[in-house]
């Protein structure tokens, strides 16, 4: 009498998944901090709130790598798209003042290898250590037939938390305040599905693997130190829409930011797919972030400052641009 089948001939391997997840506790050991109650492994992980907020809200953020892991795939560089993905949620959740406490992952594939799956998850964990929040829990997904051999997909979740009335909104942006920026690492996560049109299907150099595969940079603690100390107005993550389709979102109605591009040095990489792929100035600040990642605004008389606490935590700030008063709906304009 002939065995029945089983999930593995169907190609799920559950041994699999579940040596994944003890190979991974040991990351996501190194994010925990004192709230985490109960983590990896149960059905949901606990998380308390931290004691020295007063009036605690919760700010919550999701998002993915995009088209990124294409090139991840292509370039077999599965190491840095796992803070790709931290970064984009924490950062997204860090604009309003809020101090990121946990993340969870979701990675799913058509097939489980072990070694990529382990190699993206340590990067996650990577990524939560520079954001200071726990890897708290995540799903490893092994569907068959859905992704093609030897890709996979991923989404990130996170959650922060801000005193109430520290929330940094916006709304007390006035025209003359000052507008800084703070350099990217690269094209971070965003505008790969043109680059990828850019590069086709010739074999790039290392030096231009390096510049793409560069992991989004991720801005929490420098400017949660910032924020304690200067008294912020707006903050910005210049994802994808650029600049100009990012910065309206945080300005009140009857202000624009006027910003001047010479102000800050455009990276290589930028120039170089500028060049290559023959894209109009007008298209670049549309697609890319052009080497600023994170915009901040504040009063004037308090840029001399914060840019003396940015550059001590190690970050390269730029003063970009003012925020002038408008007839119309909030816009960012690039001279």
């Amino acid at each position: 009498m002939s065995n029945g089948l089983t999930y593995r001939d169907a190609g799920v391997d559950i041994d699999a998944g579940d040596a994944l997840v003890e190979a991974i506790k040991p990351h996501a050991r190194k994010t925990m901090r004192p709230e985490v109650l109960a983590g990896i492994g149960g059905f949901g992980a606990l998380f308390e709130v931290p004691k020295k907020y007063r009036q605690p809200v919760l700010v919550s953020g999701t998002d993915g790598v995009g088209t990124k892991l294409k090139l991840a795939f292509a370039l077999q560089r599965h190491g840095t798209v796992g803070i790709d993905l931290v970064a984009m949620s924490v950062n997204d959740v860090l604009v309003q003042g809020a101090e990121p406490l946990f993340f969870l992952d979701y990675f799913a594939c058509g097939k489980l290898d072990n070694k990529v799956a382990a190699g993206v998850i340590k990067g996650i964990a990577e990524g939560c250590e520079l954001a200071g929040c726990a890897l708290i829990g995540g799903e490893t997904a092994e569907m068959p037939g859905m992704y093609a051999d030897g890709e996979y997909d991923l989404a990130g979740f996170c959650v922060g938390v801000v005193e109430k009335e520290h929330i940094i909104d916006g709304r007390a942006i006035v025209p003359g305040d000052a507008i800084l920026g703070l350099a990217s690492s690269g094209p971070h996560s965003n505008g790969y599905s043109l680059i990828r049109r850019i590069i086709g299907d010739e074999p790039l150099s290392s030096d231009l693997a390096d510049s793409l595969m560069e992991p989004t940079r991720i801005y929490v603690k420098p400017v949660l130190k910032l924020v304690a100390a200067v008294p912020v107005k707006g903050l910005a993550h210049i994802t994808g829409a650029g600049i100009v389709g990012n910065l309206p979102r945080i300005l009140p109605k009857g202000t624009k930011a006027l910003l001047d591009r010479k102000k800050w040095p455009r990276p290589e990489i930028f120039r170089w797919l500028q060049q290559t792929g023959k894209i109009a100035e007008e298209e670049m600040f549309r697609v890319f972030n052009c080497g600023i990642g994170m915009v901040i605004v504040l009063a004037k008389d308090k840029v001399q400052m914060a840019m003396m606490l940015l550059e001590r935590e190690g970050e390269l700030a730029y003063e970009i641009g003012t925020v002038e008063a408008s007839s119309g709906e909030a816009a960012a304009l690039i001279v």
